[in-house]
């Protein structure tokens, strides 16, 4: 009897390590997953933080035909909210601009001293930058209008931001999806905060299962040569818990007819954190009939 109880005792302690390895199995991926959000959300913060982040943002000024006159002066044409009273001109002709610095400015061409330059946009992949102080500014080009993003490491944006609220981390949405290749590729109409619609490629269609029920998004393709898909959503917690406008999430390329999609780096576009962005709305076809519980919320900071 007492041999008996003893192999009992043993088969029970076996089976007690056996139960605490398998939760140590099941719950480390799960440790690993949430370590892996955490540090993705700690880069996108940093981003963010930057001094030349989004929330540097401090203008946006629409560039006219012909000469632009530009300060912090109210009697320029371009009233910069920061900067020497005057700046230079900035004359814009046949699609192209370039600037002429006041002698008295103090202000640099993409790092260095000079009186005058063309201005390429952001088009190029380095855009020119003129800087004075804490602030600078290049041109960027929407749908063929030109305008001047103004930057400021000083923004109160910048050095009053409150941070960034979180769903909690789920697992569960991190979801792997179906993959429907167009072909050809499709073209998508995205309008824009400034009213403007901007058309976008479209590779495919994605399809996934949330709660036994099918949802489709329609990633487009921000390049040509484009390494990832972007998707541009709105659900039924925008504009309550979320951004109103759209949340953004970038996946991999799709491989074997699947693409995974991670709703936990779900995050806020530009417009979010300043009124001097222009970003894109989720177009109709991405507007989910579902409470997306995952990703950023709205930004408490926000002032527009």
């Amino acid at each position: 009897m007492l041999m008996l109880k003893s192999a009992a005792l043993v088969a029970a302690s076996f089976a007690g390590v056996q139960l605490m390895s398998a939760h140590v199995e099941t719950s480390k991926p799960a440790a690993d997953y949430t370590r892996q959000i955490e540090g993705w959300r700690a880069q996108r913060v940093e981003r963010l933080k930057a001094p030349g982040g989004w929330l540097s943002l401090i203008g946006l000024h629409w560039l006219k035909d012909g000469a632009n006159s530009v300060g912090s002066a109210k009697g320029n044409d371009i009233v910069l909210a920061k900067g020497p009273a005057r700046l230079g001109t900035i004359t814009l002709k046949d699609g192209k601009a370039t600037i002429a610095l006041d002698a008295k400015a103090g202000a640099t061409i993409d790092g260095k001293p000079a009186q005058a330059a063309e201005l390429l946009d952001d088009a190029h992949e380095h855009p020119t930058t003129v800087a004075f102080g804490s602030a600078s500014f290049h041109v960027i080009d929407r749908n063929g209008k030109k305008a001047l993003r103004v930057k400021d490491s000083e923004a109160k944006t910048r050095t009053g931001f409150k941070g960034i609220d979180y769903f909690p981390i789920d697992p569960s949405w991190r979801v792997e999806a179906k993959f429907e290749e167009f072909k050809p590729a499709h073209s998508l109409e995205i309008p824009t905060v400034l009213g403007t619609v901007d058309k976008m490629t479209v590779p495919g269609k994605v399809t996934f299962t949330r709660d036994g029920k099918n949802y489709t998004l329609l990633p487009v393709l921000e390049t040509a040569d484009a390494k990832e898909l972007w998707f541009i959503f709105a659900d039924r917690t925008s504009g309550k818990e979320t951004y109103g406008a759209a949340r953004f999430l970038y996946a991999d390329l799709p491989k074997d007819g699947k693409v995974t999609v991670d709703f936990n780096k779900a995050y806020n576009p530009p417009c979010a954190f300043t009124p001097y962005a222009t970003c894109p709305l989720a177009p109709p076809e991405n507007r989910l009939d579902l409470r997306v519980t995952a990703g950023e919320k709205k930004y408490a900071g926000a002032t527009h």
